[in-house]
C-alpha cells in the first residue's frame, strides 16, 4: 500500500540520518578527549570506510525487513500464518549476538566510545530486530 510505502521510505530515512550523526558525534567528542589509541593517528582506510557502509546498510535492511509482516499482522488482525519458531530462534539469535557483541567491551573505560562507535550499525541491528520481534510476536 502507499502507506506502508511512505512509512518504510521515512523508517529508512530516519535510520540513515540517525547512523550518520550519531557515529559522527561520538567520533568528534573522542577526539577532543584526545584518546591515544595507534589507530587515531591514521586515517579511516577504503577497505574500513566500505566495512562500515555495508554495516549501516545492513543495519537499515534488516530493520527494515520487519514492518512488512508487522503491517500484515495489524491490518489482518492476526498472526496466523506466522512461525513462531522462526521469530523465537531470531529472537534468541539477536540477542547473543548483540550482548556478545557489549560483553566483549574493553575493561579500559577510555576505549569503550571508540568500541561502541566501531559496532554500532550491528548493536542497533541485533537489538533493533529484537525490539521489533517482540511486536510481531
Amino acid at each position: 500500500s502507499t502507506a506502508l510505502k511512505h512509512f518504510c521510505i521515512s523508517w529508512s530515512l530516519v535510520c540513515v540520518t540517525l547512523h550518520v550523526i550519531l557515529p559522527c558525534q561520538l567520533l568528534l567528542r573522542n577526539q577532543d578527549q584526545s584518546i591515544d589509541l595507534e589507530t587515531s593517528n591514521r586515517s579511516l582506510d577504503m577497505m574500513e570506510v566500505s566495512g562500515y557502509v555495508c554495516g549501516y546498510l545492513s543495519c537499515v535492511f534488516y530493520l527494515g525487513s520487519r514492518f512488512p509482516q508487522l503491517y500484515k499482522n495489524f491490518r489482518r488482525r492476526s498472526t496466523e500464518g506466522t512461525s513462531y519458531v522462526l521469530f523465537a530462534l531470531a529472537m534468541m539469535g539477536n540477542g547473543t549476538y548483540g550482548l556478545s557483541l557489549v560483553l566483549k567491551m574493553p575493561a579500559a573505560e577510555s576505549f569503550r566510545a571508540l568500541y561502541f562507535l566501531h559496532r554500532l550499525p550491528w548493536l542497533i541491528g541485533s537489538f533493533g530486530v529484537l525490539f521489533l520481534d517482540i511486536f510481531v510476536s
